[in-house]
């Protein structure tokens, strides 16, 4: 998980209807984040060839007070993976900007930790994110930057007619680490628009890498 803070307006056009940006500390925060689906069903059913893959998404943090509870749920920008039928399906249940491209993922053990990376292919040029670890890893304490990160628990995607999905994800807290020398080199402007190109151009504000673990995500509802 590579974190930038931005300026909040960058992201304005972004937040569906129905939700507010979520801040840390008074901050707005956008987030570069690499991860392995693993075992995957779709509706309790495993399908070949589309139970382990990578995806990289690029996100952000947002909120919603629904009666007394605070929902505080995450909105992708892009999300790339290399299984063009999930990606399919992606879209059409949740209406997210998917998009299909040749992935790769490392993950090497050091002396005292783990390098990873992913890269995925975009044009002619393959661009990658990754990090080191060092010492254990631990979980996050109540109110810390790397609590706000990992635990939004709700999603959210903006739909054509403007109007908003929204969907429940469990999983139990994720054990981190705090990361070294973390990184983002590729084709910003292209993939993920000039909005952007300032910001994942700079070395990340933060990073993490998260242990990860069974993880469910709900059938949508619309607002």
């Amino acid at each position: 998980m590579l974190n930038y803070i931005v300026d909040p307006t960058l992201l304005q056009r972004f937040v569906p209807a129905g939700t507010e940006l979520d801040l840390w500390n008074g901050h707005a925060f956008l987030s570069l984040v690499g991860f392995q689906f693993l075992n995957t069903k779709v509706f309790g059913i495993s399908f070949p060839l589309h139970s382990n893959f990578e995806e990289v998404n690029l996100r952000l943090y947002v909120r919603r007070q629904d009666g007394l509870d605070l929902k505080r749920g995450v909105v992708f920008i892009r999300e790339v993976l290399p299984r063009w039928a999930i990606a399919t399906l992606a879209r059409t249940l949740y209406n997210e900007n998917y998009v299909s491209l040749s992935m790769s993922h490392q993950i090497t053990t050091l002396d005292a930790g783990l390098a990873v990376g992913y890269e995925w292919k975009f044009g002619s040029r393959w661009n990658r994110m990754s990090l080191t670890v060092r010492s254990d890893p631990a979980l996050p304490k109540a109110g810390s930057e790397e609590q706000f990160i990992t635990e939004h628990y709700w999603g959210y995607s903006r739909q054509q007619d403007s109007g908003c999905i929204e969907y429940h994800v469990t999983h139990p807290s994720w054990r981190v680490w705090n990361a070294e020398n973390a990184q983002f080199d590729g084709d910003v402007e292209q993939l993920y628009g000039k909005d952007f190109a300032g910001v994942l151009r700079q070395a990340p504000t933060s990073a993490f890498l998260a242990e990860g673990s069974a993880v469910t995500v709900y059938k949508g509802r619309r607002l």
